[in-house]
């Protein structure tokens, strides 16, 4: 398994950022790309990565956990001022594993694991936003550069 890039980001423009500027962590490249986006974008009015907990329903660990999104941002459209929470992740955790395979090592019961708990948070995460008049979105290494444009 490959190193994920992980670091601090340090924004151009930290006056965009809401919450604490000198403490922004990314844990992918594609979040990197995405935080250097936001700070550079005329069009993203506040953003911010990790900030807000939103609460959800662990179905592994049935128990109720905290959910941190990676992005919640302001962002100016044809249409006015929209709201957002974001999501990252590989084309492959949204898809989710093989429903039938031929073989369920643990490799497959961990993919099980990640996509039944990423599906509960992502819901959680659409309630909390929809709840607050925001859209939450779900953007892949395959979705991010459309989205930007």
């Amino acid at each position: 398994m490959s190193k994920t890039l992980q670091g601090k980001f340090r924004p151009q423009n930290p006056d965009k950022y809401k919450g604490d500027a000198g403490n922004i962590l990314y844990r992918s490249s594609w979040e990197l790309e995405f935080m250097k986006w936001c700070d550079r974008r005329e069009q993203i009015i506040w953003w911010q990565s990790e900030e807000k907990a939103i609460w959800y329903y662990c179905p592994i660990m049935k128990k109720n956990r905290r959910y941190f999104p990676d992005f919640i941002l302001a962002r100016q459209t044809e249409h006015g001022i929209m709201e957002e929470v974001i999501e990252i992740k590989p084309q492959k955790q949204i898809d989710g594993p093989k429903t039938n395979p031929k073989r369920k090592t643990k490799y497959w019961l961990n993919e099980v694991y990640t996509y039944a708990n990423n599906t509960a948070k992502w819901k959680a995460a659409m309630e909390w936003a929809e709840d607050r008049g925001m859209n939450f979105r779900l953007l892949s290494e395959q979705s991010i550069k459309e989205w930007q444009r």
